[in-house]
């Protein structure tokens, strides 16, 4: 009952403080006014039951990439040194890997064997009898067109970009929104991914294969029974077209490298989102009442005499320590060689035993998901690693860690401790209390708004550190960190300078002592005072891009934060609220943003 009610009360708060959008002016687009009263009343509605997301769901489905344009007469490709014609599929295909001549890809063995034998499939029989070998291929000419083609774009007079904005408002107003139970709510991609050329993460084998051209054949349509169904564009079909409320996609197909199943879905500032968001963060509060008591289990069955619940409590220890995920199988050669902690093999591991009183400390080094490297060493507790050692015995370096253990027991087993409780909730829960406990250590009520700032993206920073959010450098720091240096440096005398005048005006209002000279001292203080915030600022900014250059501090943001703890920080040091969330996020964030107040904890 009590989870029902604060559901309801959920939607009424949303539905109270969210804006109305504005009605689209697109023909053909979904349309339909609504009042405060009928949106209080739809966040009210009772699910018939707990599956049901919606009742009345319309769309126009997705916008598909526009049709191949030929490239012009005077860009050629040449094979052998030698100009060579193509047909339009080919073409197609051979701009895709022009597009790339500058990314580092195109330098990868397994980029170019994949693309090289995709691209053949679309040629001619005779184009295959003349090109025979990429490395004889010169796409020079097509890579310097569209190098042109977007400086051009990029140098439109003021009015032209006018135009294209213009033109792209039109298409998101038109294909960008849906009726939700009688609710004008916003789209989040609207439009099916253009062809290219599959990059993947890290070295995924699979690299370079060619993304094909998503057609309405190929989607499902999901929209109520009751509404009008969308059309797809002359001469084609719909693969399907159905009315399944228990799912809250609203187009969707499968791709053709990796057959996963992409999805049109809501924005993340609809309500369903909202609520979604929200159920996701009480989950990983409900676990703060019975951690403990978990902890406490998987302490005591490191001792089993069962080896599959020894397993399993260190691989819990690993994720609630570390905050590891808990990875998924994967079929050899259709994806990159990554893990998470139940399919860590032998060589991902290195023990370290105890040295002059000190713990012991275990070694990982493998790859993570999105091909980032995890390399970490950590001190655990002595039956964790005698247990490490006993599972790693008589194994060779490519055997499975935890050989009794799967993804899906171990979250059965979760499930079983809470309901509702996964791998990824303890991830959630570690990263929120870290960053309410890293916050209160680190702010100071007198500090500077730059300085509270810091303080957040510091604690923001060993939530990245402990989720193993990592990015790689920006090509741009360095320029950027040399504006930022240069702009402090001129501040910096600008300061000096202020200091001096400032020396001078007391010297004069000594003398005089005059209102006039009275306030030109005056006016010397509030210049000194307010080119020291904007050197502290440009310092504050300084050590945080130097300290956040390789960390990703976006991912936890908004993906395993509690909001309402960033909103409650802010509230509570009087920190306006868009210097931490920038208006998109704060539309996803709504549901917070109206919940949480400053004496909120997680």
């Amino acid at each position: 009952m009590r989870v029902v009610w604060a559901g309801r009360w959920l939607r009424t708060a949303y539905a109270l403080f969210r804006d109305t959008p504005q009605r689209s002016a697109s023909r053909g687009a979904p349309r339909q006014r609504r009042t405060q009263k009928d949106c209080r009343a739809g966040w009210e509605e009772e699910k018939s039951t707990d599956r049901v997301k919606w009742r009345q769901l319309e769309h126009r489905g997705p916008y598909f990439s526009p049709a191949y344009e030929p490239l012009p007469d005077g860009v050629r490709f040449f094979y052998d040194g030698k100009p060579v014609k193509l047909s339009v599929a080919a073409e197609e295909v051979a701009t895709f890997y022009a597009k790339m001549l500058d990314r580092e890809y195109t330098t990868k063995e397994v980029f170019q064997n994949n693309f090289f034998s995709d691209w053949q499939k679309e040629m001619t029989a005779e184009e295959r009898k003349v090109i025979k070998h990429l490395d004889k291929c010169d796409f020079t000419e097509m890579h310097r067109y569209f190098v042109d083609k977007a400086a051009a774009r990029k140098a439109l007079p003021r009015e032209e970009k006018q135009k294209l904005k213009e033109a792209a408002e039109k298409l998101r107003q038109e294909f960008g929104y849906c009726i939700l139970d009688g609710h004008r709510e916003k789209i989040g991609n609207f439009k099916t991914e253009p062809p290219g050329l599959f990059q993947g993460r890290g070295d995924h084998p699979k690299m370079g294969m060619v993304k094909r051209r998503i057609l309405p054949e190929d989607v499902v349509i999901n929209c109520s029974r009751d509404s009008k169904i969308p059309e797809p564009p002359v001469g084609h079909q719909w693969k399907e077209v159905r009315s399944d409320n228990t799912v809250m996609w609203l187009a969707s197909w499968k791709e053709n490298i990796q057959s996963s199943v992409k999805y049109i879905t809501l924005n993340p500032s609809s309500k369903l989102k909202g609520e979604k968001d929200w159920q996701k963060y009480e989950i990983a509060r409900r676990l703060k009442g019975v951690v403990d008591e978990i902890r406490s289990q998987y302490r005591a069955d490191w001792k089993s005499r069962e080896m599959k619940r020894r397993q399993r409590a260190v691989a819990l220890y690993l994720i609630d320590k570390l905050a590891l995920r808990a990875g998924n199988e994967k079929e050899e050669g259709e994806a990159a060689d990554t893990v998470g902690c139940c399919s860590l093999r032998v060589e991902h591991i290195r023990l370290h035993p105890a040295a002059d009183g000190q713990e012991h400390v275990v070694e990982f080094d493998f790859l993570g998901k999105d091909s980032i490297r995890y390399c970490n060493r950590v001190p655990v507790e002595k039956p964790v690693y005698k247990n490490l050692q006993l599972f790693m015995e008589n194994k060779d370096l490519g055997d499975d860690l935890f050989d009794r253990l799967t993804t899906a027991s171990l979250n059965k087993h979760l499930q079983d401790l809470m309901d509702g409780l996964t791998a990824k909730v303890f991830r959630t829960y570690n990263a929120s209390v870290t960053l309410q406990e890293q916050l209160q250590v680190l702010t100071c009520a007198e500090d500077s708004i730059a300085a509270k700032i810091l303080s957040y993206n510091r604690a923001n920073r060993a939530v990245a550190i402990l989720c193993n959010h990592q990015r790689a450098t920006p090509k741009t720091f360095e320029k950027s960190m040399q504006n930022l240096q240069t702009k402090i440096k001129v501040k910096k005398e600008q300061l000096a300078e202020a200091r001096v005048e400032l020396k001078r005006a007391k010297a004069d209002h000594e003398t005089r002592g005059d209102g006039k000279s009275r306030s030109l001292l005056e006016k010397k203080r509030r210049v000194l005072e307010k080119l020291q915030d904007q050197l502290a600022r440009l310092s504050a900014q300084a050590t945080d891009k130097e300290e956040n250059k390789q960390v990703a501090l976006g991912t936890s943001k908004l993906n395993y934060l509690d909001p309402r703890i960033s909103i409650a920080w802010c509230k509570r040091f009087r920190v306006p609220v868009e210097k931490i969330y920038n208006k998109t996020q704060r539309e996803k964030f709504t549901w917070a943003l109206n919940m949480a107040g400053e004496d909120f904890e997680f």
